[in-house]
């Protein structure tokens, strides 16, 4: 059983407008909430990259 997980920064009356994540070996699942049928899963080192990219602010608007 995958054991997905959300932010605690999910807001919304139903909280049903989140990116929901899970541990699945050396990857990360990544799935919408509102469509939890699929999901798209990544490098556990990958997705670490990434996060650390946007938070120097690589992707920054």
């Amino acid at each position: 059983m995958i054991n997905w997980r959300k932010s605690s920064y999910s807001h919304g009356t139903d909280n049903s407008d989140c990116v929901e994540l899970a541990s699945i070996g050396d990857m990360i699942g990544i799935r919408d909430s509102k469509a939890p049928g699929g999901h798209l899963s990544v490098p556990k080192s990958e997705l670490a990259m990434l996060v650390g990219l946007i938070k120097v602010g690589d992707f920054s608007l």
